[in-house]
C-alpha cells in the first residue's frame, strides 16, 4: 500500500473505523496507522481476522484496540465507547464505514436499522469522546446519495434508501455537531470492485459490476477507494459536506 497521509501527520490522534476488519475499513485504519493515529479496530464476527489486522498495524509502532460490537445494539455499541474512552481516553476520528442489508436471513427491516438508526446511534455514543477539532466521516454510495433523482439497481434499491435514510439523519445533527467544533464529511464513491456489497450484487445480478465498469469508464478498488476516505478524515471539510469520489456523470443532482 502506498502512502496516503503524510508520515507523521496523525501523532497522537486515535481513530475509529466501524467494520474495519476487512475491505474498506481495514485499509482505511492502515492509512491511519501509517501516518501515526492510534486505531480501534471494529468488527462484528471476524474476530480472528481483527486481531491479526491489529497484530500488523502494532509493527508500525502505533497502538490498536480491537473491539467487537453489532452497531444495531445499542448496549454493544455503548460498551465499544466505553472501551475507547478507557484505553485512550478520547476520539479524534469516527469513520462510519459499516454498513450492510443485502445478507440473506435478515429481518425486512435489518437495512433501515443497520444503515440509518445505527449510523445514528454509534455517533451519539462516540459524541462525548469527540472534542473540538475531531472529524465524523461517513461512507456511502452514490447509488444511495442521488437514489432520489437517480434510479439503481432493483436488488440494490432498499439498501440505497436506507443509506441516505441515515445519511439525512446524520446531516441533521450537522449544527449541533458544529457547535462542538466536530466536523461531518460525507464520502460518496461509485460501486466498489473487491467488496462484499459489489460481491452480493453480483450474484443477485450476473452482469451487473461489469455493465457498471463499462458505463463509469472505472471503479475504484477497495484500496483507492479507503485512501480517499482517510483523506476526507484529515483534508478541510466541503461547503456542501461532501466528498464525491470519482466520476458522477451518470447521476442526477438535486
Amino acid at each position: 500500500m502506498t502512502q496516503v497521509l503524510p508520515a507523521g501527520a496523525l501523532d497522537g490522534k486515535v481513530a475509529l473505523v466501524t467494520g474495519s476488519s476487512r475491505g474498506i475499513g481495514a485499509d482505511t485504519v492502515r492509512y491511519f496507522a501509517e501516518a501515526g493515529a492510534d486505531v480501534v479496530i471494529n468488527f462484528r464476527n471476524k474476530a480472528p481476522r481483527a486481531e491479526k489486522l491489529a497484530s500488523q498495524i502494532r509493527e508500525l509502532g502505533v497502538r490498536a484496540l480491537v473491539v467487537g460490537a453489532d452497531l444495531t445494539d445499542p448496549e454493544s455499541v455503548q460498551a465499544m465507547f466505553d472501551a475507547v474512552r478507557q484505553e485512550f481516553g478520547r476520539l479524534d476520528i469516527l469513520v462510519l464505514n459499516a454498513s450492510g442489508g443485502m445478507e440473506s436471513g435478515m429481518a425486512e427491516d435489518y437495512a433501515l436499522k443497520l444503515n440509518r438508526d445505527a449510523q445514528v446511534g454509534a455517533l451519539k455514543a462516540a459524541e462525548p469522546l469527540l472534542g473540538d477539532g475531531s472529524r465524523v466521516v461517513f461512507v456511502t454510495s452514490h447509488q444511495a446519495h442521488f437514489i432520489r433523482t437517480t434510479p439503481t439497481m432493483p436488488e440494490y434499491e432498499p439498501v440505497a434508501k436506507s443509506k441516505r435514510a441515515g445519511e439525512d439523519a446524520l446531516r441533521e445533527l450537522v449544527p449541533e455537531l458544529a457547535e462542538k467544533g466536530i466536523g461531518f464529511t460525507v464520502v460518496s464513491g461509485d460501486m466498489i470492485e473487491g467488496t462484499i456489497t459489489a460481491t452480493l450484487l453480483e450474484r443477485a445480478n450476473p452482469g451487473a459490476i461489469a455493465g457498471r465498469r463499462e458505463s463509469a469508464g472505472k471503479l475504484y478498488n477497495v484500496a483507492e477507494f479507503a485512501a480517499e476516505v482517510a483523506r476526507a478524515a484529515v483534508d478541510p471539510v466541503p461547503a456542501d459536506n461532501t466528498r464525491l469520489v470519482g466520476d458522477t456523470a451518470d447521476f442526477v443532482t438535486e
